[in-house]
């Protein structure tokens, strides 16, 4: 049986993976609504024909644009999810057997599961994150980066989304680039300041980490590549913030 939950997407191009997502969250939800970012392909048509009610938004940031669509929904139980990200059978069944109402829980979150193309890459797992919440005693953070939902009294289900978030790896590099600019332009607006070393010991944290203490070291060459793009992430972030500091 469906609960009464809304399911909120948002998207900017994603006809290749809207359809597969709306899919996944009617197994649970029996309304689904799409905060759409003006998208120049087919994403609105494909997910109108599935029965979405698709409301057009300017881009406000990850965080403001999942917010936004939470007072749009006539449930107050929202699950909130990305056009590139599913629901696990395991997640179908442990939300079918929620009972919502009687709940003493504000929010549930779900262990991730992400790929490169097909290759689920183990370093990031679990990956938890909260996108079940009841919007009266909850509410998804409005920062400029990725954000999370903020309340109390979250319950970790033991239950998985899968992220198909990047193609391979050369799709990954091109996004990671667009997510260091945002990031060192949000940390920059923010009042951070680098010195000369940040660059170097965030970037050699960052290996450090992916490969030591996350044992990136022993899984093969999938986990070395992700940890050498991390670490470059980290390194050309605190780059850039260098570099607005000089043209100051």
């Amino acid at each position: 049986m469906k609960q009464k939950i809304t399911a909120n997407i948002i998207t900017l191009n994603e006809e290749k993976n809207i359809k597969e997502s709306i899919l996944s969250v009617q197994e649970v939800c029996d309304e689904v609504l799409v905060i759409d970012s003006y998208s120049s392909d087919d994403t609105c048509m494909i997910a109108e024909s599935m029965g979405a009610k698709v409301i057009k938004q300017k881009y406000l940031g990850d965080g403001a644009q999942k917010a936004f669509g939470a007072p749009l929904a006539k449930h107050n139980w929202i699950l909130s999810i990305d056009a590139d990200e599913r629901l696990d059978s395991d997640a179908i069944k442990a939300i079918k057997e929620l009972n919502l109402e009687k709940t003493p829980y504000s929010a549930f979150s779900f262990a991730r599961k992400t790929f490169v193309g097909k290759k689920f890459i183990k370093l990031w797992y679990p990956d938890r994150v909260t996108r079940l919440y009841d919007r009266e005693k909850c509410s998804f953070s409005t920062a400029g980066g990725h954000a999370k939902v903020e309340c109390d009294k979250i319950k970790d289900l033991d239950a998985h989304m899968l992220h198909y978030s990047y193609e391979n790896y050369s799709h990954m590099i091109k996004t990671t680039h667009k997510f260091i600019t945002r990031g060192a332009k949000i940390a920059y607006e923010n009042g951070k300041r680098a010195s000369v070393f940040d660059p170097f010991t965030h970037g050699f944290g960052a290996l450090f980490k992916a490969l030591i203490l996350k044992g990136g070291i022993f899984h093969g060459i999938d986990g070395l590549n992700v940890a050498v793009i991390s670490s470059f992430s980290s390194y050309m972030k605190y780059a850039l913030i260098l570099e607005m500091q000089e043209n100051e």
